[in-house]
């Protein structure tokens, strides 16, 4: 992935854009990453995928509650709290 300075990413506008077109672009200030540009395409993809995967968590869940399969809510909640995931 390209990185641009955010100053860059400022004085080069019009040519970021081009590029965001065929690949990201990280912004980055102060040497540290702050953003990444990408095709308006590129994002409407990642904002099905989160959809199609929140779908499917639902799916599963309305199974496991129907299979009985259940968590006590406090140890969900630590779960989350800790960074696990199915």
């Amino acid at each position: 992935m390209d990185t641009l300075s955010a100053n860059e990413a400022k004085t080069h506008f019009g040519d970021m854009l081009l590029k965001a077109q065929r690949a990201p672009i990280q912004i980055s200030k102060n040497g540290k990453p702050v953003a990444v540009v990408i095709s308006a395409d590129e994002y409407a993809s990642i904002e099905k995928l989160k959809l199609q995967l929140l779908q499917s968590r639902a799916v599963q869940a309305r199974a496991d509650i129907a299979a009985g399969n259940l968590v006590d809510g406090d140890s969900f909640f630590d779960e989350l709290e800790a960074g696990h995931h199915d």
